[in-house]
């Protein structure tokens, strides 16, 4: 892994695939014991774009049936969280009575995750879970309890993975950090 540009800046290796692919396992793992003789089919909800290769990789992993959906929201402007959560692609997927497993790439502030749990929530959701595969520990101070973690990570810009800067940087493997 090597030094690398998008747009107008630079990254440096932050966190092999390899590390990465252990997280996802031992979030499947959970996933696995917790729903293994669930009463229902749950519904994973993938929050688009980031999380889509986690998404992908940790389904493959999972082995109980499960509805899968999508929704895009958005709080980022090039390296910033706007703090305005923007639901750009909406929720398709009938959840009422019914557990939601949200599938994250990164939590940091925790806004976003807590808006689409509300949202779920007023759509008569039974039990929304949260499923991310990283958190940033320093600025994540919310009530709310994440479910299924995967590692944690500095208060850092990351790229990589799912993760971008400006649309660049999904399908780099590894994770990158801003290179300061």
């Amino acid at each position: 892994m090597n030094r690398i540009k998008l747009h107008d800046k630079y990254f440096v290796p932050y966190i092999s695939k390899e590390e990465i692919m252990k997280a996802v396992d031992r979030v499947a793992e959970r996933l696995n014991a917790d729903f293994k003789d669930f009463d229902q089919v749950p519904i994973f909800l993938c929050t688009l774009n980031g999380a889509i290769v986690f998404a992908g990789e940790l389904l493959t992993k999972l082995n109980f049936d499960l509805i899968v959906s999508g929704i895009k929201v958005s709080s980022y402007e090039g390296t910033n969280s706007t703090g305005n959560i923007k639901e750009v692609l909406g929720l398709n997927t009938d959840v009422e009575g019914r557990t939601v497993v949200i599938v994250e790439d990164i939590v940091d502030t925790g806004a976003t995750i807590l808006k689409l749990c509300e949202n779920l929530y007023n759509r008569k959701a039974k039990d929304v879970r949260i499923c991310t595969l990283f958190v940033k520990p320093e600025v994540y101070n919310k009530d709310r309890k994440l479910d299924y973690v995967g590692m944690e990570v500095a208060n850092k810009f990351i790229v990589g993975h799912g993760l971008d800067y400006n649309e660049l940087g999904r399908n780099i493997s590894g994770i990158y950090i801003l290179d300061e």
